[in-house]
């Protein structure tokens, strides 16, 4: 299976993101920090990771929590999934929060989040004045009920 190439700078000094498996949907990502990072209980702070990619246009990067980290520490992602857009060239950050009820803190070359490539699709949006129906209708938000 053909790969698509990705370019990449790393100004961290920690390895670049990598399947951890040969069948692993997401790369992980590093912290790239001077200093430790402290997140109390319900802060949230954006972490960098020294690194900027350079998406093929017609993709996005889809930043992700990392299980281990969620199960283990109570820390995930904000704003799940993430997008990085196939035009942004900054350094790739994340957005973590600290949901368990302890301070956990955050090391450089910590493992904390996965990027996921994915396919874009655009939409072409036609205002109309009515829509086709269906069964559902505007049934939502639980409408089939809990069991």
């Amino acid at each position: 299976m053909e790969k698509l190439v990705i370019k990449i700078i790393n100004q961290s000094p920690n390895p670049v993101p990598a399947y951890a498996t040969e069948g692993s949907a997401g790369m992980d990502i590093r912290a790239s920090l001077s200093e430790p990072v402290t997140l109390s209980s319900l802060e949230r702070q954006l972490i960098p990771t020294g690194i900027f990619m350079e998406i093929p246009v017609g993709y996005e990067v889809q930043v992700r929590p990392r299980s281990g980290l969620a199960v283990k520490n109570g820390i995930t992602c904000l704003n799940t999934p993430g997008t990085i857009d196939s035009d942004y060239r900054g350094e790739v950050k994340v957005l973590l929060i600290n949901l368990s009820n302890e301070d956990q803190v955050i090391n450089n070359g910590d493992r904390i989040a996965q990027l996921v490539l994915a396919k874009v699709e655009t939409a072409s949006l036609i205002l109309v004045q009515q829509l086709n129906d269906t069964v559902r209708g505007e049934g939502g938000f639980g409408h089939t009920g809990t069991k």
